[in-house]
């Protein structure tokens, strides 16, 4: 068996839809797509949350909140698992890490 002998299995993969090929194609003239509106434009369609026209909900309804640029994020450290440390031993925050990690 080599790359080129290999097939899909029967019935797997289906013919692309031929839009626009005439009447007795089942697809002509409108290509599925009904008469006007904006489903049967080029690009058609409504972005998500349109509403007619109407001011959708996601700007009716007031903004609340904010994110805060400076947050700082603080990492608990079990008091209890520091005695891997000897005594005196100067802890830092990249030795923390290094034992944590491995831990």
């Amino acid at each position: 068996m080599k790359l080129h002998d290999l097939k899909p299995a029967v019935g797997a993969t289906t013919a692309p839809k031929r839009l626009g090929r005439g009447t007795g194609s089942g697809l002509g003239k409108t290509s599925g797509k009904g008469h006007k509106g904006a489903k049967a434009r080029s690009g058609g369609g409504k972005r998500p949350g349109f509403e007619g026209g109407q001011m959708p909900l996601t700007m009716r309804l007031p903004k609340r909140g904010f994110t805060n640029k400076w947050r700082v994020e603080y990492a608990t450290v079990n008091v209890e698992r520091l005695n891997i440390f000897e005594d005196g031993e100067v802890v830092t925050p990249v030795e923390l890490v290094r034992t944590f990690r491995t831990a």
